[in-house]
């Protein structure tokens, strides 16, 4: 069958008890496993809320919370057929699979910041890896802490989340809900005093 064209962005309306839509998001499914697209315009209408706000919790970001979305309804439509009442609700069997599209987003978007993290280290900010194997591995953890202890507060939670708490800069912008460029300008300057605390060339 055609696909539909994806509606917008989620429409924010009120549904009624839980039962009754379940009830009629049974029937929809049913409609739209057999190519109805209005029942599946309805569908995406009393859910879509529920669907963006589970995306939203797991993803932060609202554009790749709608993305995910997008994914959600397309598979809806795609795999209508293969909801089965008996195993649970509607609502359960999509929140199910907003849940996985949503950690699958996540799982994707990591992915290329590691990539991305391992090419700047190795390219372009040799810094990381210097401190990091010199703090690690050749110096006293007495001379690491006391080193640590000249940066300032900000750097030092920026670092000790970026070296050994193992986060990406993404992650440790959205743990201390700074742009990720400050949290990059921190972490530089943190690494630069601390190469020069430790006496790393």
């Amino acid at each position: 069958m055609d696909t539909p064209n994806t509606p917008g962005p989620p429409v924010f309306e009120a549904a009624g008890p839980a039962t009754d839509l379940n009830s009629q998001l049974s029937g929809l499914l049913e409609l739209i496993a057999a190519g109805d697209q209005q029942a599946f315009a309805d569908f995406y209408r009393l859910t879509s809320r529920r669907v963006f706000g589970m995306a939203r919790r797991v993803l932060i970001d609202p554009e790749l919370s709608e993305d995910a979305s997008q994914e959600v309804f397309m598979q809806v439509w795609q795999g209508a057929a293969k909801f089965d009442r008996g195993a649970g609700t509607p609502l359960a069997w999509l929140m199910t699979i907003a849940h996985r599209r949503a950690i699958d987003r996540v799982r994707a978007v990591q992915a290329a910041t590691d990539r991305e993290a391992r090419y700047g280290a190795s390219s372009q900010d040799p810094d990381r890896d210097v401190v990091a194997e010199e703090a690690g591995t050749n110096l006293e953890a007495e001379a690491v802490v006391r080193c640590l202890g000249t940066l300032t507060e900000t750097q030092q939670e920026s670092v000790r989340l970026a070296y050994y708490g193992g986060l990406t800069y993404r992650e440790v912008a959205e743990r201390l809900g700074a742009a990720v460029p400050t949290i990059k300008s921190r972490i530089r300057d943190g690494l630069l005093r601390l190469k020069t605390c430790l006496g790393v060339g």
